[in-house]
């Protein structure tokens, strides 16, 4: 039998030497890419069983939202256990040691293409090498869960967080409005009614909104009645003065002889008259005008906090700080009620 060319109390030496084994700079230090795309989109919670993000169905209820912070250092210990797959020996677990750093600080990254891989827009290599690309650090990572009818009814609906409270009425593509967007890591369906969404960043003002397939006509309900809003020539609704929250409307006529049909001809004459009680309604003098009076622009749902009150008995629909979040979840009040909780279900 041949010697081994090196014996074991020379090779352990080597080891603790050089722990590294090879240099950052050196190719065959470098991810493959696959492993690349995966481990960044495990950091984004891709492929995480749901189980694991929302352990009990009474945390997300039906019709309702849940707004959290991403704990980075369980996203890293997690792409450590991927890693740790393939750990053999001692070799393979000083190298891991060794490139940790270097790994995560590669993710930090590629986590930000990851939706635009997923939306195909770029192949990876592209993405990577865009000259644009965001090379910092990783920034702090929120999000939120939605359950509810309008994520199915509206599977494509437009997310976007702000940093800022941009106030209303405002067009996303404006120049303030993109200047305090957030860029989002991850907006994916779950299932057909429940929604996950992830931002670079703690927003102040999240925003849900129908998506813009078309010009879309309506009325709304009220008392069982069917109206519709007046608008100006900028097709906005018409506030009433001195009345907070309130528009102009008008009731909507149908036909005789088919209760579910509108009289469009009469609803025709009466935009016309109502402009003498109302005169910023919109002049319905052609095809054009008349569809600006009859629009009804993609419903749009504001989240915005308030208040912190971390550690407080009220609840609030902001962030929270790290900190406080720590605080709180430290308080042996809390800690009291969450036993007291655990003894009652029974798990």
């Amino acid at each position: 039998m041949r010697p081994a060319w090196i014996q074991s109390k020379t090779a352990l030496t080597e080891r603790l030497k050089r722990p590294i084994q090879l240099d950052v700079t050196e190719p065959e230090s470098e991810m493959p890419p696959y492993m690349e795309q995966f481990l960044a989109h495990l950091r984004l919670l891709v492929g995480v069983p749901f189980d694991y993000l929302v352990p009990d169905e009474r945390l997300l209820p039906d019709e309702s939202i849940r707004f959290f912070y991403l704990d980075r250092s369980w996203t890293d210990r997690l792409v450590d256990g991927a890693i740790a797959v393939g750990k053999i020996g001692t070799r393979e677990q000083a190298h891991h040691h060794g490139h940790a750093p270097a790994i995560h600080q590669q993710l930090d990254v590629t986590e930000r293409v990851v939706r635009v891989i997923q939306r195909g827009l770029k192949g990876f290599a592209d993405a990577k090498s865009d000259p644009h690309a965001d090379t910092s650090a990783a920034e702090t990572v929120t999000g939120f869960l939605l359950r509810s009818s309008a994520v199915s009814g509206w599977p494509h609906m437009d997310v976007r967080a702000y940093k800022s409270r941009v106030p209303e009425k405002f067009y996303p593509s404006d120049d303030y409005p993109k200047s305090q967007q957030l860029t989002t890591l991850r907006l994916e369906l779950l299932s057909p009614g429940v929604m996950i969404a992830l931002f670079q960043g703690v927003p102040q003002l999240v925003i849900l909104e129908e998506p813009h397939a078309g010009v879309m006509f309506g009325v709304h309900i009220d008392g069982g009645v069917p109206r519709l809003y007046l608008r100006d020539k900028f097709a906005e609704q018409i506030p009433v003065p001195s009345v907070k929250d309130s528009y102009y409307d008008m009731q909507v006529p149908f036909r005789s002889t088919n209760a579910r049909v509108v009289h469009v001809t009469e609803l025709y004459k009466r935009l016309n008259q109502i402009r003498s009680k109302v005169p910023a309604a919109v002049p319905v003098t052609g095809s054009a005008s008349y569809a600006i009076a009859v629009l009804d622009p993609p419903w749009r749902q504001r989240f915005e906090g308030t208040v912190d009150n971390a550690g407080t008995q009220s609840i609030s629909g902001g962030f929270v700080a790290h900190g406080l979040v720590a605080q709180r979840v430290a308080d042996e009040t809390t800690l009291t009620q969450v036993q007291d909780l655990v003894l009652q279900y029974g798990h």
